[in-house]
């Protein structure tokens, strides 16, 4: 093989590598959301390994995107800021400690910077979600929709399954992320 073939080799290897990485950045954290979305829609549960995953793939993916020590350390104080105020309105009952958890990886994963953006948002989303439902709750369930997940959506003692909203939030801010904004400049 000739020298020129090499080059052109490594420089299709780095190609590769460079679209595998802006691929994984712009398709984990988006899929995360759903799955979180539709775990907690059908469940009223956020598995705790999912915010476990979350805080791995950001810890893996962070070096890749070029951030300084102060913006990442950001992004952590996000995160544990979340987990604080999460574990608190656990605490009062107000949210559920899967919420709190995947709103605390969520938050690792939007910044500081667009951490009061996300919170509205997520608010607004879980204002139009808790309506919805309540609606839903008080009109009869036909029973073609009489599927353990839907009765209890339905069941009017239940709660709401926040991760929705949470994850809803996240997918909207996400095209104002570092994430994002990385993958589509080396693209």
């Amino acid at each position: 093989m000739g020298p020129l073939r090499a080059r052109g080799c490594i420089a299709l290897r780095k190609n590769w590598a460079s679209s595998v990485m802006n691929m994984l950045l712009l398709v984990v954290f988006p899929l995360a959301m759903i799955f979180g979305a539709l775990w907690d829609l059908t469940t009223m549960t956020i598995p705790n390994l999912l915010s476990i995953a979350l805080v791995a793939m950001f810890a893996l993916l962070v070096p890749f995107v070029g951030l300084a020590l102060q913006d990442i350390a950001l992004h952590v104080a996000a995160g544990l800021v979340m987990l604080a105020l999460g574990m608190g309105l656990f605490a009062l009952g107000w949210i559920g400690g899967g919420d709190a958890k995947f709103v605390s990886a969520i938050a690792l994963w939007i910044g500081w910077s667009e951490l009061l953006g996300y919170l509205l948002l997520a608010s607004i989303f879980g204002g139009v979600l808790t309506l919805l439902l309540l609606g839903f709750r008080k009109m009869p369930l036909p029973s073609f929709m009489h599927r353990e997940w839907l009765l209890r959506l339905h069941d009017r003692k239940s709660g709401i399954p926040y991760g929705v909203a949470l994850a809803a939030a996240a997918l909207v801010m996400f095209e104002r992320t570092v994430w994002f904004k990385f993958a589509a400049h080396a693209a």
